[in-house]
Parts: structure tokens; sequence; C-alpha cells
């Protein structure tokens, strides 16, 4: 039937299965007789088990998604995968995508894919408006294609960093909708940014006449992510989202899924890839994917929900106990910010040093955010980068509850967070103190003069 089964498969079960695709390509026939200068063949044999001999990857020089008549386990095993992904897709909240395919890229080459396919329906346009999330690979996407980002700051309401759409009305008024490409949305980021607004900016989209990309890197994990795709796609116009193999379903990084509600536009895009492709990540998904079965993945979203809900609480009791506050960020469905005000205020390096003491201590992924940072990428000079807005108020810290996390990865994180905090609070005592002794015997020094 071409979708998830319900049920994981055992591990031998799948290699049965992969071994009868792999049966099925030129170069493991026993009589092959080879003469080309593509033939498959690979001189290690801990290379070829490596990759269950399935050696000749996917697609033709001119489609990605092609059926290569000399490797048809390879191809039907390409089309079982976006078959199966799609499925997942569908499960995961986006109920009316269409199609999509796997791509043996990350995130941030798949978003150029999407866009250099977008050049040749729109010859005049130049820029793409793009709220701005301080993150480098979704930028260099757009410069990589070839194209002008038109930065659109954020507005804080709250504690929160939201889509300013007036401003990115605004700018399409002021450049002209046939001079734009697309607008570049983004669902999953770090707090206290939170989702862009999706429904307005895709009725926006459909207003104008303008093509909407959606960088989810890590939204399929997430159903409020994927809830405001669908609801985007329903109202208004979503072209294409892009998804990361790796952040969602937990595979190694190097594969990335494009998807849309428009076939033809998706099959679009996965001509414009040029030449045939590595089948690792598709490789690498469905095994997964069979390993799991729908029952499996719906088994690990809910446990991302319910750590996410459990991190909350005891970060925001820790936040408590060192006179810090959880940002209020009820938008972001999987990333948590902590305040670093006193640390701040302690000692300008403090912040960026808690991000090392972390580092050092195994704790990865925590991000330490301090204030008034300037990077440079690609010529754009971002102001308080890594924060999403060029003066958020206070330093932070990053958490997040990815799929895949488990409750001892959260109480380990906290009891680790607490002890460098307590560390900086006992030095900053011991400092209050030397100092107040120094002005003591200032005065003493003064009086007997």
């Amino acid at each position: 039937k071409g979708k998830c089964p319900e049920d994981g498969w055992d591990e031998s079960t799948i290699e049965l299965f992969l071994h009868e695709l792999a049966i099925m390509d030129s170069n493991n026939f026993l009589g092959n007789c080879g003469v080309g200068e593509r033939e498959g063949r690979v001189v290690s044999g801990l290379v070829a088990r490596r990759h269950y001999r399935l050696i000749h990857g996917i697609g033709r020089s001119g489609d990605i998604s092609a059926v290569q008549p000399k490797a048809a386990g390879s191809s039907l095993l390409n089309k079982l995968t976006n078959s199966v992904v799609l499925d997942v897709i569908k499960l995961a909240g986006v109920r009316t995508v269409t199609s999509c395919f796997v791509v043996p890229m990350a995130t941030g080459m798949s978003l150029t894919l999407c866009f250099l396919t977008l050049r040749h329906k729109r010859p005049k346009a130049k820029y793409i408006i793009w709220p701005r999330i301080d993150q480098k690979s979704c930028f260099k996407s757009m410069i990589t294609a070839g194209f002008e980002p038109v930065v659109i700051e954020n507005i804080l309401e709250g504690d929160e960093l939201r889509t300013d759409l007036e401003a990115v009305e605004a700018k399409i008024k002021a450049l002209g909708a046939e001079n734009i490409l697309c607008v570049h949305s983004t669902t999953s980021c770090f707090a206290p940014r939170v989702p862009d607004r999706l429904e307005e900016l895709a009725v926006i989209c459909a207003n104008y006449d303008i093509p909407h990309i959606v960088n989810n890197a890590y939204g399929v994990q997430s159903s409020k992510c994927m809830h405001l795709i669908q609801q985007g796609a329903r109202v208004g116009r979503i072209d294409a989202f892009v998804q990361s193999l790796d952040k969602n379903f937990m595979v190694p990084v190097g594969g990335a899924i494009i998807a849309g509600f428009n076939e033809s536009f998706i099959q679009e895009i996965s001509k414009m890839y040029p030449g045939r492709a590595s089948a690792s990540p598709s490789l690498d998904v469905l095994i997964t994917l069979l390993s799991l079965g729908t029952s499996g993945y719906k088994k690990l979203l809910k446990e991302r929900k319910e750590m996410f809900s459990y991190l909350s609480s005891e970060l925001k009791k820790l936040a408590d106990n060192h006179n810090e506050r959880l940002l209020d960020t009820p938008h972001n469905p999987i990333s948590l910010a902590m305040s670093l005000k006193n640390l701040d205020e302690t000692n300008d390096a403090a912040v960026t040093q808690l991000g090392s003491m972390l580092f050092t201590r195994q704790v990865s992924g925590a991000r330490v955010v301090p204030c008034g940072s300037v990077q440079t990428v690609n010529n754009y000079t971002f102001k308080g980068f890594m924060s999403h807005a060029n003066d958020y108020p206070c330093a932070y810290l990053n958490a997040a509850s990815a799929i895949g996390i488990k409750k001892q990865d959260v109480d380990v994180f906290l009891k680790r967070l607490d002890k460098c905090l307590k560390t900086f609070r006992k030095e900053a005592k011991q400092e209050k103190s030397l100092n107040e002794i120094s002005d003591a015997n200032a005065a003493t020094e003064q009086l007997e003069d």
C-alpha cells in the first residue's frame, strides 16, 4: 500500500526486505557484464555491506525521482521511501499534503533547490522576504541561490518575538510583487522567537500572488508546527515546506524532505536536482520508519510533548531559585528560554563563560545568548545575533525538548546547570566581600591619615 506499517518490523525482517531489493539491481546479478562508467562496482566488502549492496543511488541524470532501469531495487526503495514519508507527514498533522520526496541534502541546500526552481517561474524576481531568524543556513540558502534577502525584523510581544505582518506587506508594496521570488517563513525556531504567523503570511502570499516556502526544519515532531502549515495551506498559499531527516527521524545528518500541496511543483523541484543522488538518506529513514511503525513514531511524538512540559516546569523552578525567570513563550512548542539577567549584570563575560562551562560538562545543545553580539554573514551585519532581534531585553539560555529526549537528559542538564549557576553566585559573593573589605580598609586608612 506504500504506507508506514502500524507495528514496527524486527531487524531480521527489514534486512531480508533490503536484500530482496538489492538483488533486483543489475550490479548484483550473477551473470552481469557491465561496460559503462557507472556499474555499481564497489571494491570494499565493508562498504558494500554498509549499503546493503544498494550501490546505484537514486534517480537518473535528469530527475532524482526517475526510475533507473538497471537499478530496479534502488528505484523501488526510493519510491517506497517517498510514499512512506508522505504517510508519516499526514499522520503528523499536514493531512492535505499531496507530494514529497527525500533529497540527499540537509535543510539549507534543500531550501536553495526550492528557490532555484522558483527562479524559472519568476525571472524578474530578485528579492526574498524573510522574517528574521538568526540561523545561518536558512539565511545562506537564499544567498547561495543568488537572491537578495529582505530581512523583516520581529516584533516583541511580551517575551516573544513574532512576525511583523505589517512590515511584510509594506515591503511587498514597496518592492513590487513581481520582483519578489517568495516569502521564506519559519516554523521551528529557538525561543524567545516563536513560529511565524503562517496563516496570515499564507493569505498575504495568496493576495499578492507570491510563492511561499516554509522552513520546517524540526517541525514534523511538533503538532503545533504541522497544524500551522495545514492551516496556512487551507486559508492561503504554501508552495513547499522543507524538513530535516536527522532532526525529525533520528537518522544521520545529510537528508531532508521537500513536501507540498501541488504535485506538479514538487516534481519540478525534483527535476531541478542535477544528476543522480545518494540513496543513503532514503535507506536510513525507510529502515527507521519500518522499525518504528506508525505506533512507534506516535509514541515518540507523545513522549516528546510530555518531556516539554516536564522540562518547562523544572526549568521554571530552577530559574526561580536563582532569581531568574523562564521566559513566557507559549507559542513555541519545542524550545524554551531562561533569563540570565543577574549573570549578565555581574560580569560581561559571565554569560558566554556559562556556555563554555556547560559544554565542558558534556551538556550539548544548550545555547547561551548574550546581549548585543554583532555578526556579519555574507556581508550582512546582524546586531544582537542569535537573539533574532537587534536589542532583546536580556541575555538568556536555550534548551529544547526534541524528539528522542529522555527524562534522564532533562534531570542531568538541570543538575549541571544548577551547579554552574551556584558557582557563579559563590564567586560573585566572594568578589563582593573582597570589595567590601577593600573599601573598609581604604576608609580606615583615610581616617588614620
